[in-house]
């Protein structure tokens, strides 16, 4: 039986929310207008986002003002080479005077978890994540204990300092649901970061928008969006083709598919739809897909990137019609 999609109520309920998270984190990001949008769409997609750029331009600032935009739990990682599996899960510590183990939790017990430089930890480390990410649970001394919902790894990395670090390996990328740039400023927004910086920080500012408890229902509203067969073919389509293209030598996975749905469904919701579009789809497969992907040597000695490659795929790619797109919505459960 399908779900019956969310109500007017539910909608405006979500875009409401998402606007005054989206606030939030522009008085604090001035001109990523786009950024945040889409920073937004992953958190109501409940999945995990990457942040990827030149040091000093507000990666960890945008993963610190969504934490504080959510009354929620948030833990925080400061990766480095030293770091071990034990210091993000938790450790048991025996108790002398009860005789017994008491588990003591690591910083993923958190609905948040801000991960700084998490190419700075080894392989090892970075392999920690991978459970609680995908599962949200994490397995220690053979126990597994549930992570708090709902739960969302922001992570930030240099992609241009290489020394000392660790590329994160294929499963570890594919668990990020979107990969994001900050970019620079441009000189408006600069010049308007320098007069709210100057005397103060706007981060001790941030108050919460809304909480996690609250968070948890506006994702359930965002997974009941309308779908159609057109638009679920249309996003198989996508991420065959990349599989396909001789300038990949890595596409996309089922994952990715399912997280490119998941995330389409948060962005119609956050328009107030109550259905999916191909342009949603579109507007969000290279922050999806462009991660997950590697080029092939011809690729690579031609000088083409896998967004250059991604852009090709979605071009060639046909949209079904918007009709198609829309028909068979369902209104009962």
């Amino acid at each position: 039986m399908l779900q019956a999609v969310p109500s007017t109520t539910e909608l405006d309920e979500l875009v409401e929310t998402a606007e005054r998270v989206r606030a939030g984190i522009e008085r604090v990001i001035s001109g990523r207008s786009e950024l945040v949008r889409l920073t937004v769409a992953v958190l109501l997609g409940e999945g995990h986002l990457l942040l990827e750029d030149v040091p000093g331009v507000g990666k960890t600032t945008l993963a610190k003002a969504l934490a504080r935009s959510i009354d929620c739990t948030v833990g925080r990682i400061q990766f480095t080479p030293d770091l071990l599996p034990s210091d993000l899960t938790g450790v048991n510590i025996f108790r002398a005077q009860t005789h017994e183990f008491e588990f003591r939790p690591g910083p993923v017990f958190a609905n948040i978890v801000i991960g700084d430089e998490i190419n700075r930890a080894s392989p090892k480390t970075q392999s920690a994540l991978l459970e609680c990410m995908q599962e949200a649970q994490a397995t220690i001394d053979g126990v597994t204990y549930p992570l708090p919902r709902p739960f969302l790894v922001i992570a930030t990395q240099n992609p241009i300092e290489m020394e000392g670090t660790y590329p994160l390996p294929e499963a570890q990328r594919d668990r990020f649901m979107a990969r994001l740039t900050v970019g620079y400023p441009d000189r408006e927004a600069e010049l308007d970061m320098l007069d709210r910086q100057e005397v103060a920080d706007p981060l001790t500012e941030l108050h919460p928008a809304t909480d996690a408890a609250h968070v948890a229902r506006l994702i359930a509203t965002a997974r009941r969006l309308y779908a159609s067969p057109a638009v679920k073919r249309y996003i198989v389509d996508l991420v065959s083709a990349t599989r396909d293209d001789t300038g990949l030598r890595l596409g996309a996975s089922p994952r990715a598919a399912i997280q490119l749905l998941r995330a389409a469904k948060a962005l119609a919701a956050m328009e107030g739809r109550d259905h999916v579009l191909p342009d949603d789809v579109q507007a969000l497969a290279e922050p999806v897909l462009a991660h997950r992907l590697l080029p092939s040597t011809e690729s690579r000695l031609a000088g083409r990137t896998t967004v250059d490659v991604l852009r090709a795929v979605v071009a060639r790619t046909a949209l079904p019609p918007v009709e198609a797109s829309t028909r068979g919505r369902r209104a009962t459960g």
